[in-house]
């Protein structure tokens, strides 16, 4: 099974929450559009957590067009993806590479997110790009992370730095980044580790490695990727506007895309905090990483609602 193929099976359990919705509200071969449509599309876009703000404007733009017109539900869909679509809307590069010497990556999250894989796929699919990666195990304070990372460096054939359990978080980085420039590698991915938004004095340690990287080479880190939990739902909003004022993210890998009801959260989060989606994540194999694709997304969120039986 390729990627897109585990992307439209992972979210399956959102797109069969819209089906069952569109079966209520299309009972027939086409629909009034009035007021009380409206909400019903409102509440069905709202429950994929794609939030509020982006349900009701979706909403509010069919009933501009199209209030007071019997329409079928193919044309209600288009319509739906096509604002859809325009939201998630960003630029296709998804890694901004350093001009000159290594690019330097740093990566954040909260505890349990799927940051240690979200690396190991990462470093994976740079790798078979031809590039030569080397990972920062910066999370000093969990045993357990740094040999889980470690593993997964063995996997994917990536030279790891580490240092002694409770060591500085800051100087781990920096010995990364100093092995990086020694060794001519491609890139440098530097875990950190997990912490609550909340939790403002590890949220200022954070901001300690994004100085400590950014002076050894210029520009760095050049990427400041947060992995979010795509079963938290409206939760990662509040991680990424709070990551991203204590280290200034660049982008978001959403992990664990598949088995939830709630895809749609990635509108909220392009349309409430700015931040592009970076990559996606779909299984626990290194393969199970892919860059952002909001055309394919969006079709896949609405696998099989097109079905003629469904109107």
């Amino acid at each position: 099974m390729g990627f897109w193929e585990k992307l439209r099976e992972g979210l399956r359990k959102t797109s069969q929450l819209l089906r069952t919705d569109i079966r209520d509200l299309f009972k027939r071969e086409g629909e009034l559009v009035d007021d009380s449509l409206l909400e019903r599309i409102f509440e069905m876009l709202v429950k994929t957590d794609m939030g509020v703000q982006a349900s009701r404007a979706i909403t509010d733009q069919i009933g501009q067009q199209y209030r007071s017109r019997v329409i079928p539900m193919s044309q209600i869909l288009d319509e739906i993806k096509k604002q859809l679509k325009a939201i998630l809307a960003q630029p296709e590069i998804p890694i901004c590479m350093a001009e000159n010497g290594p690019t330097v990556i740093m990566v954040c999250g909260v505890n349990g997110c799927g940051k240690t894989t979200s690396i190991a796929k990462l470093a994976h699919l740079l790798m078979a790009q031809g590039k030569k990666v080397v990972l920062g195990a910066a999370d000093t304070f969990r045993a357990a992370a740094v040999e889980q990372l470690t593993a997964w460096a063995k996997r994917v054939g990536a030279e790891i730095v580490t240092g002694p359990p409770g060591s500085d978080p800051g100087s781990v980085a920096h010995q990364t980044v100093a092995r990086t420039l020694q060794t001519q590698a491609d890139v440098c991915i530097v875990d950190t580790a997990g912490r609550l938004q909340t939790q403002q004095h590890l949220m200022r340690e954070l901001a300690k490695i994004h100085r400590v990287l950014g002076k050894q080479t210029p520009g760095a880190p050049h990427e400041v990727f947060l992995v979010l939990d795509a079963t938290t739902g409206q939760n990662g909003i509040s991680q990424a506007k709070h990551f991203t004022e204590a280290v200034q993210c660049t982008g978001i890998i959403l992990a664990k895309l598949d088995g939830t009801a709630k895809g749609g959260v990635v509108v909220a989060i392009r349309q409430q905090v700015g931040l592009p989606v970076k990559f996606v994540g779909v299984g626990e194999k290194p393969e199970d990483l892919a860059p952002f694709d909001s055309e394919r997304f969006v079709e896949a969120l609405f696998e099989g609602l097109d079905s003629p039986a469904l109107a």
